[in-house]
């Protein structure tokens, strides 16, 4: 594998690792806010943040490649909003796609043609999850962070649906 992209999907698994560990730290906050379908919602999507770093570190030692773990920082426990914690949220995935599409610029660059057909799945899985996020904070904006509304699309998250969507299970 060449050594460029070696280092570059290692250090991709660092955004990969905290987005599990925030998006778990927001379940909990979630949890004590008595959004159960939020949590789970959040829940969902820090068990599949786990799975795609996997899916990368399997990749690399199917090559026979050293994966490089990485020190992740203490997430934070606490936000202002469901709103501005969606809106991490979908910060946090466009940050990804870009760091995707960096890889996959790599991968080309390298003519490494099994990088390519991983990376192609993550281009994929990335519109889905920008998608899904913008489709919640639409909701959001709609019903504001209070009252029966909020209460209304926690309920759709409880029932695996996103502005009418469903929900695919971590980890598909």
């Amino acid at each position: 594998m060449n050594p460029e992209l070696l280092q570059a999907i290692n250090g991709h698994l660092e955004l990969e690792f905290e987005a599990f560990y925030t998006y778990a730290a927001m379940s909990h906050w979630l949890d004590l806010n008595d959004l159960p379908g939020f949590a789970s919602w959040m829940r969902d999507q820090s068990t599949e943040e786990l799975a795609h770093a996997q899916k990368f570190i399997d990749h690399l030692l199917e090559r026979d490649q050293h994966p490089v773990l990485p020190a992740i920082a203490k997430p934070p426990t606490k936000w202002e909003s469901v709103t501005a914690l969606v809106t991490e949220v979908h910060e946090s995935e466009k940050l990804v796609t870009k760091a995707i599409s960096d890889l996959c610029d790599f991968a080309d660059k390298a003519r490494d043609r099994p990088a390519q057909i991983l990376l192609q799945w993550f281009v994929s899985e990335q519109v889905e999850e920008e998608n899904m996020v913008q489709a919640l904070l639409g909701r959001l904006r709609l019903v504001g962070d209070s009252g029966v509304g909020l209460l209304m699309v926690d309920q759709e998250l409880s029932q695996g649906k996103v502005a009418g969507a469903m929900i695919e299970p971590a980890g598909e």
